[in-house]
């Protein structure tokens, strides 16, 4: 039998998502995401996700014109990500990939590089990936950073602490010209995986631009 040379974060993740089933409707984006798109980024173009899961985010892009490549840890994730996209004849606009981001960021420049909720309990550095996939943002694009603020009542983790918006954006250390277009938390309403229940929550949103 061949030796498992997978990540902890490939197997964690991949454990996550293969037990969770696939989803009986295409994956809805991120509100937030959504919300900032309209606000700053209403002309598409290419993009570079990080963290995907099973692509409600990448798949929305798409739908608006966007090409996108979406990576995420889970090689299931990644699957369903492609057969989304090809039942909604997106294959042209959506590539999937599974790699562990701390090892791997799939190459190339992009208008948009952006992580929604790339939290993980798995132990990464987080900042570091960020900070490298922040060099393939192309001159005029942005890098655009979506993070839990607060703990909804299923988290899995209720003891968390959380940075303000502005250490996080300190911790990316990114290098170059770059405008601040929002660094602050946000609020809003936040449905339970199960879609039985909802909570307010408060998100930190990043949004900066590369200079020309």
């Amino acid at each position: 039998m061949d030796a498992d040379h997978s990540t902890e974060s490939e197997r964690f993740w991949e454990a996550h998502y293969a037990e969770r089933g696939a989803p009986t409707n295409a994956p809805s984006p991120s509100p937030m995401l959504v919300d900032l798109i309209g606000e700053f980024a209403r002309h598409p173009g290419t993009a570079l996700e990080l963290g995907a899961g099973q692509g409600g985010d990448a798949l929305w892009l798409a739908r608006g014109g966007w090409t996108v490549t979406a990576a995420d840890a889970s090689a299931t994730a990644a699957r369903r990500i492609a057969e989304t996209a090809r039942a909604e004849e997106l294959t042209d606009r959506v590539t999937a990939v599974q790699a562990d981001l701390a090892q791997d960021i799939p190459h190339g420049s992009f208008d948009l590089v952006f992580a929604c909720y790339f939290q993980s309990p798995v132990e990464i550095d987080r900042d570091a990936i960020i900070a490298k996939a922040s060099r393939q943002v192309a001159p005029g694009g942005m890098l655009l950073v979506i993070d839990h603020a607060s703990v909804a009542p299923w988290s899995w983790d209720q003891d968390i602490q959380f940075p303000a918006p502005e250490q996080t954006l300190e911790a990316f250390a990114l290098t170059g010209e770059w405008d601040r277009l929002v660094v602050e938390p946000r609020r809003r309403t936040a449905t339970a995986p199960d879609g039985a229940s909802t909570a307010e929550v408060t998100d930190n949103v990043l949004v900066v631009r590369r200079g020309l």
